[in-house]
């Protein structure tokens, strides 16, 4: 490792961020942690993103500025910033949260005690767009347990993935694919990084989600804050909208044919089977995913009536625009 390299990389990936970019790399500007570097991606943005983050790379040397020439969708932004990370650990951060000053320093401390933990982060309350709290996000994983299996279980009920925002260490991302373009995609990365190796989360609340209308769940997802209490069993109805999301993800998908949910099946599958696991395990694993999966069907069913319905409206203004043979 040369001298000039940081412990941490963080990835803060963005687009039109303008509202809320400035508190954001304040709150970890303010870490009190300080060996790290922050890796900017600017997605395309069309407000004052980059006028703000130049004048942050200018003022601090430990950030890096880069521009995409056209947006190349959240997924690809994500995996870029992980790309051009250097540190041993790596954090991605979002233009909208905040963080509590010693965040990091809690996280990087454990990850340094305990080889088994892959993953550090900690309690979460949402806040409003002045930054005030709404409420506690009170949905708990023990996706510190100690068999793989057991790990694989608990990640796959319904949670918002905010672990995706804790300390990594970069070796275990390193060992599985990037973030994909489909819904739910950070929902799988975080469920391949458990098999890998144990979470914690840190029993305070030191990361703050904003709640606030330009975010994707708040335009894809409109009772995220209903789905965070582990007392309240979520209904079907509650679910994202995964065809918009798959969009959001990667936006090439845009006007496509998709089987969103057939596509979230096949890669929790994918998971299991290109995971370091043994026979048994991947058996619990298959049973596990039956188990949460169970009742869920008709949205497999929803997929295909929906390529259905789309490829009939295709055949319908093809057939309407041939033009009338006369004799």
């Amino acid at each position: 490792m040369s001298i000039n390299q940081p412990r941490l990389s963080i990835g803060l990936p963005v687009y039109n961020g303008e509202k809320f970019l400035k508190e954001a790399i304040d709150s970890l500007l303010a870490q009190t942690f300080e060996d790290f570097e922050i890796i900017i991606s600017d997605n395309a943005s069309t407000d004052k993103t980059e006028e703000i983050c130049r004048a942050y790379a200018e003022q601090d040397q430990r950030i890096c500025y880069y521009r995409n020439d056209k947006n190349i969708g959240c997924a690809r932004n994500f995996d870029r910033v992980f790309k051009l990370s250097s540190g041993e650990y790596f954090k991605w951060a979002a233009y909208d949260d905040l963080h509590a000053p010693d965040f990091i320093k809690k996280c990087v401390e454990l990850l340094d005690q305990d080889p088994s933990i892959i993953l550090c982060h900690s309690q979460t309350y949402f806040i409003d767009q002045q930054g005030n709290f709404l409420q506690n996000y009170d949905i708990k994983l023990k996706a510190d347990a100690l068999k793989p299996q057991q790990r694989f279980n608990e990640l796959l009920t319904k949670h918002l993935c905010y672990q995706c925002y804790g300390v990594i260490r970069a070796s275990a991302l390193r060992k599985i694919p990037p973030m994909g373009g489909y819904g739910n995609a950070d929902g799988i990365l975080l469920l391949r990084l458990g098999i890998l190796g144990r979470f914690y989360e840190i029993p305070e609340n030191l990361f703050f989600a904003r709640s606030h209308p330009q975010q994707s769940m708040s335009m894809y997802f409109p009772n995220y804050l209903l789905f965070t209490n582990n007392s309240k069993k979520p209904s079907l109805s509650m679910l994202p909208d995964f065809y918009a999301y798959a969009v959001w993800f990667d936006s090439a998908k845009k006007g496509k044919i998709l089987l969103p949910h057939w596509r979230i099946f096949w890669e929790y599958v994918l998971s299991i089977w290109r995971s370091p696991l043994s026979l048994y395990e991947r058996l619990c694993c298959h049973i596990s995913l039956y188990q949460h999966l169970k009742g869920t069907q008709y949205l497999l069913l929803k997929d295909l009536l929906k390529v259905l319905q789309v490829l009939w409206k295709g055949w319908y203004k093809a057939s309407i625009k041939k033009p009338q043979v006369t004799l």
